[in-house]
């Protein structure tokens, strides 16, 4: 399994990012081809010392890095990425990797 990990960082209104997030970008980004499962943090997101940049940690699963990358490269793709600049100004890193189970 790969993921793609989405860390949002804080927004100044965090109502207006939630609202904006769960009712326009989530509908967009769930209808990436070779999407397997979507999953957000619930509460606050927490480091073990001091207070955290992040406001919200997206996790979405594919079969493969290859399909990340042609999902990434489908319409549906480009036009969730696009869609970042409406709602995420503080920021968003993006991290992809594969998975193993250890």
């Amino acid at each position: 399994m790969a993921k793609l990990v989405a860390l949002y960082k804080k927004p100044d209104d965090k109502a207006a990012f939630d609202s904006y997030y769960f009712s326009k970008h989530v509908p967009l980004a769930k209808k990436i081809p070779g999407l397997r499962a979507y999953e957000v943090s619930d509460g606050s997101v927490a480091i073990p010392l001091g207070e955290s940049p992040f406001h919200l940690v997206a996790l979405l699963s594919f079969d493969s890095l290859e399909a990340i990358q042609q999902g990434l490269a489908s319409p549906e793709g480009a036009a969730t990425a696009a869609d970042l600049a409406n709602f995420a100004g503080a920021g968003v890193d993006l991290l992809i990797f594969d998975t193993k189970a250890v």
